[in-house]
This record gives C-alpha cells, sequence and structure tokens, in this order.
C-alpha cells in the first residue's frame, strides 16, 4: 500500500472533516470571524493549557497499550517481532511525535502569564494534538499491516538482502563477518514461522515463508561472486550455529573452500522443513522441492557447479526420507521437480551433472522396489525415459540410455511384476520415440535388452500402450500427462519396435 493512501488521505481528510465542522459551529456563534479564536487570553486559557498536554499524553497511552497488545500476541508466535517493531522508522517516528507533544505541552501549561500568552507556541500546541488525534487511526492501520505474517516474512527477506549487499560491498572484513550472524537470524526466523505456521495449519503464511528463504539465496546468487574473502570464512559465529556445530571440521572446510555457507544453511532450513511438514502438510514438501529447483537453476545460470550439486545432494535427502516415510505421492511430485531440474541442465549443456543425476533417480528407484513402492519405481522410470528423450533432442544422450536400461536389472528376479511392466512400458515409449526421430539404433538396444521378456508380457505391455489415446489422466495430477501416453508419430512406431523382438507379439 502506497504511503499516500495508508497516511496522507486518511490524515488530510480526518483533519479536514474534523476542522470543518468545528469552525461551522463556531462561525454559527461568534461575531469575530475565524481570527478572533485565536485571540487567547491568559485568564481564560489557564485550565485549558494543562487539559490539552493530559490529552496527549492519554492518546500516548491509548497508543502505547494497543500496540503492546498486538505485538505481544505477535511475538508469542513469531520470534523477533518485537525487535523488529522497534527497528522500524515508522514506528520510532511516531512514538517519538507523541513524546514531544507531551513534553511541549506540559511545557507550555506553565509558560502563560497575567501579561504574556505565548500565542505562537498555544497554536502549535493545538496543532500537535490535532494531528496526534488524527494519526491514531492510520497509524494502528499500519500497525496491524506491520504485523501481518505475509508482511513479517517480506520484512525478514528484505533485511536479509539488504545485509548481504551491505556485506559483499564493504571492504571491511569484521563488518563482513558481523553480517553472517545477521544472515543466519534471518534464515532461522523465516523457518521458526514457517514451523509455527505448519503446526497451527495455516498453510499461506507456511508457504510465503518457505517462498522468501528462496527468494533471498536467489537474491545472494546475484551478488556472490562481488564478496569478499572473509565472507566465505567459516567464522566463530557460524561455527557456533546449531547447524554448523556438530559438522566435521573437512565439512566446515569444504563449504569454506567451496564458498557454499549460505546456501548449506538454507537448504539445510528446507531439510528440516520438508521432514517437519512431512505428513502434516504434505503441500509444503512439494513447495520445497519446487524452491529448492529454482535455487539449483539460478546457482547454473551464474556458473556456480558446487551450488548445483548441493541442490541436487538435498534433492537426494528430499527422497530418502519421502521413501523412508513411504509416502508416494510426494515423492511423485519431488521426482517431478528433480526431473525439471535435471532438464535444466540437460539444456545448458552440463551433461556430466545431468548423468551424476539420472544415477542418483535410478538408485531412488531401486530403493524404492525393494521397499515394495512399485509406483515410485515407475515414475523413475518414466522421469528418466522422458530425459532420454530430451538429451537425444540436443546432443545424442546414449549415456543416459545406458543407465536407464540397467534400472531394471537388479530387480529382475524380485517377483514385483506390476513394477518391471511399469519400467518395460517407459522403455518401450523411448524406443518408439527413437524410431520417431530416425534412431533406429538407440531403439534396437532397447529390443535387445527387452528380448528375453515373456511374449505374454510383451503383449500385455502393447496392449495396454495402445489403449491409452488421451494425454489426461483421468484423475487431476500436477504433471498434467499420462505417463502411458503417446503421440500418434510415436503410437505408429509400435510395430516396428515390436518387430525387432522376433514377432513375439505379433
Amino acid at each position: 500500500m502506497s504511503s499516500r493512501r495508508l497516511w496522507l488521505w486518511p490524515v488530510v481528510l480526518l483533519a479536514a472533516v474534523s476542522l470543518t465542522l468545528f469552525a461551522g459551529f463556531y462561525l454559527a456563534d461568534s461575531d469575530h470571524g475565524v481570527g478572533g479564536y485565536f485571540h487567547f487570553q491568559s485568564d481564560m486559557i489557564t485550565d485549558a493549557l494543562p487539559s490539552l498536554a493530559a490529552m496527549i499524553a492519554a492518546v500516548l497511552g491509548i497508543v502505547i497499550t494497543v500496540v503492546s497488545i498486538i505485538v505481544q500476541l505477535s511475538s508469542e508466535r513469531y520470534t523477533g517481532v518485537a525487535q523488529m517493531f522497534l527497528r522500524d522508522k515508522v514506528n520510532v517516528a511516531v512514538m517519538a511525535y507523541f513524546v514531544v507533544a507531551c513534553v511541549c505541552g506540559v511545557w507550555l501549561s506553565m509558560a502563560v502569564k497575567s501579561t504574556f500568552v505565548p500565542q505562537v507556541a498555544i497554536v502549535a500546541m493545538l496543532v500537535f494534538t490535532t494531528l496526534g488525534l488524527v494519526v491514531m487511526l492510520p497509524y494502528f492501520a499500519y500497525v496491524f499491516r506491520f504485523l501481518e505474517p505475509s508482511s513479517i516474512v517480506a520484512r525478514i527477506r528484505e533485511q536479509a538482502v539488504d545485509t548481504v549487499e551491505a556485506a559483499v560491498t564493504t571492504h571491511d572484513a569484521a563488518r563482513a563477518v558481523a553480517s553472517q550472524g545477521e544472515v543466519l537470524a534471518a534464515m532461522e526466523e523465516l523457518t521458526d514461522i514457517t514451523s509455527n505456521s505448519i503446526s497451527g495449519k495455516d498453510k499461506i503464511i507456511a508457504s510465503r515463508a518457505v517462498d522468501a528463504l528462496k527468494d533471498f539465496v536467489v537474491g545472494y546468487l546475484t551478488h556472490k561472486a562481488s564478496a569478499p574473502a572473509a565472507w566465505f570464512a567459516i567464522g566463530p559465529t557460524i561455527r557456533d550455529n546449531p547447524d554448523f556445530v556438530a559438522m566435521d571440521p573437512e565439512s566446515l572446510r569444504d563449504l569454506e573452500t567451496r564458498r557454499t555457507w549460505v546456501e548449506w544453511k538454507a537448504l539445510r532450513q528446507y531439510l528440516g522443513i520438508y521432514n517437519e511438514a512431512q505428513g502434516a502438510m504434505p503441500d509444503i514438501n512439494y513447495l520445497v522441492a519446487i524452491d529448492t529447483r529454482y535455487v539449483g537453476e539460478a546457482a547454473a545460470a551464474k556458473g556456480d557447479g558446487e551450488v548445483v550439486r548441493l541442490v541436487f545432494r538435498f534433492m537426494n535427502s528430499y527422497l530418502r526420507a519421502t521413501i523412508n516415510a513411504k509416502a508416494v505421492r510426494t515423492a511423485y511430485n519431488v521426482l517431478n521437480q528433480y526431473r525439471l531440474l535435471v532438464e535444466a541442465m540437460i539444456k545448458r549443456g552440463e551433461d556430466e551433472i545431468a548423468l551424476e543425476a539420472v544415477g542418483h533417480m535410478i538408485y531412488y528407484g531401486r530403493t524404492s522396489y525393494d521397499l515394495q513402492l512399485g509406483f515410485i519405481t515407475e515414475t523413475v522410470a518414466y522421469d528418466v525415459g522422458a530425459l532420454c528423450e530430451l538429451a537425444h533432442a540436443h546432443r545424442g544422450g546414449d549415456a543416459l540410455l545406458a543407465q536407464f536400461l540397467e534400472l531394471d536389472q537388479p530387480l529382475r528376479a524380485k517377483r514385483q511384476e506390476g513394477g518391471l511392466i511399469g519400467i518395460r512400458k517407459a522403455q518401450v515409449k523411448l524406443a518408439c520415440f527413437y524410431l520417431a526421430a530416425d534412431a533406429a539404433p538407440l531403439a534396437q538396444r532397447i529390443a535387445d535388452d527387452m528380448r528375453g521378456e515373456p511374449a505374454d508380457r510383451l503383449k500385455a505391455i502393447r496392449e495396454q500402450l495402445e489403449r491409452v489415446e488421451s494425454k489426461d489422466f483421468w484423475e487431476i495430477i500436477d504433471r498434467g500427462r499420462n505417463f502411458e501416453f503417446m503421440p500418434a508419430g510415436q503410437r505408429r512406431q509400435m510395430s516396428t519396435f515390436f518387430g525387432f523382438l522376433d514377432d513375439k507379439v505379433a
């Protein structure tokens, strides 16, 4: 909200209405006009001036009482609110104004003599009191808006960004080190807000706090290159922080060498939020995965490979926690963000990182299969198949295909038929894509890998794929497309592909 709308227009309107009404009533009885009002007489105002001072003091008391109650209620829910309130320039200015007006009123009450009336001082005090009265309403509106959870989140993020900008532009090493603690505190405050919101089932505020962490890190990445060396050193403030104090000294040195302590701290906060939200508010898990992907993409855009690899490590940790909790739907959504992040790496030419990430996806697919979470394994298969298609469209992708064909190698003796059929369907889809793209040798590799499959299983796979004619799944899903759907050009290639298999399903 603009300052004019919040402050200027309400104050002007309230003052204008009040003074207009008074002037109208006064002129209805007065024969001296408006100018006569300002001819103050010492024997007539000696009682009025102390009341004027008492009135502004009473207004100050009302303001302090109301504001204290509101701030206290907010402080019980969100840490650091009281300090944030006292650091705000508007709050300090309003309180200072009332104090100054009170002091002036006290002194003015004793300034009138029988032979002297301080006309200017009295008019000034009238103006002070009038402004103090009419400013109460917009100030209360400001305080309520100031203490809205969304405003608190935005203010914490802005203060953290300002701190980082000051730290990376300073040539004072001591100042840079001191700023580390402020940044750590800001990230922890956002985490506390998220945790409290999860406990209170307040998804909107939790989401905004999670997004604020992402916005801070993405903004930090734009300034990181210009930061002084002292900023990246692991100082005592960082070492004593709960998220760092138990770390192995070698790991701390790695953070210092790789210049990633800020990103590690933010992602560590995300991991804590992720674990806390499991079961209680899974939508926050999805948002954490989305925002982590945004951080990885921003780091890739800045050429910061260390942060990209760190992001993948935390994405792996999300998957591990999800699989351990057997949260199939959460894994389904997190894998979607994982795939999108790998796609971004492929598009940027980061083939080594993409290949390593697909290896991790294969690992978690197998782990899920061992835990009888076949749908997760099937999701991995379709996602890796989509990555193989993208890689081929850009530069080839033979290495990704080799990894994809290894997904089910250790699983074939474990008798979980459904999961294996899902993997084979994904591989058939990919083979048909290769055929449509005039890459028959790659499709032949898939056929060679499937040659040992029983004929009845291959026939079932073909029939099931042929039945899927719509890209839309029959339920609402985030991905927006049925796994088994193939465009018409690819569907026409199924006969060719299955022909590679010695007519087992002809």
